[in-house]
């Protein structure tokens, strides 16, 4: 595994925090697709811009790249050979959105574009709500295509946050306290 795509069902599944701790254990590079496509007081980039910054790092020998972003799920996934998926249930991620925004109200965290203040918006709740089930069934059908482009695409789904300790125990000697 040397470039790696970390998605999940919704905001709060553990993407950036997986991908971080996999990128540290293994030593590869970690990009987050926020901070590409998030510019500084939440303004977003163009579809342009945002495809481009990812070709350019689709290129490089080894990566770990986390996010969603359906519109440009095909540049990753055509030269990723692993894709990580995290299927928590919806009431662990909507608790987890809820923490995160309320611990770091008013910071910036590295996981997001420069200049973006965590908020929680009852937009986003609404969000997650509103695409959980449908985002479910397409992320299935997203996976079996990528495992379709040939045997050396690989899909590990972790469901559970005991299944991802246990995998990140597993790869990176990881102990969660």
């Amino acid at each position: 595994m040397k470039k790696i795509m970390v998605i999940g069902i919704s905001a709060g599944a553990g993407k950036s925090t997986f991908a971080r701790k996999l990128g540290e254990a293994w030593n590869l590079p970690v990009f987050h697709l926020d901070t590409l496509f998030w510019k500084p007081n939440w303004v977003e980039a163009s579809l342009e811009e945002f495809s481009n910054a990812q070709q350019e790092i689709v290129t490089q020998d080894q990566w770990i790249m986390e996010g969603n972003y359906s519109n440009t799920f095909d540049i990753r996934a055509a030269h990723a050979d692993t894709i990580i998926y995290l299927e928590l249930p919806l009431h662990v991620c909507l608790y987890r959105v809820v923490k995160r925004s309320l611990m770091n109200l008013g910071k910036t965290r590295q996981d997001l574009g420069e200049g973006c203040k965590d908020k929680l918006e009852w937009a986003f709740i609404k969000f997650i709500l509103t695409t959980y089930y449908p985002r479910k069934r397409k992320m299935d059908e997203r996976l079996q295509s990528f495992q379709a482009i040939g045997p050396a695409k690989k899909v590990i789904t972790l469901k559970s946050k005991k299944e991802i300790q246990s995998y990140l125990e597993k790869v990176c000697g990881y102990a969660h306290p």
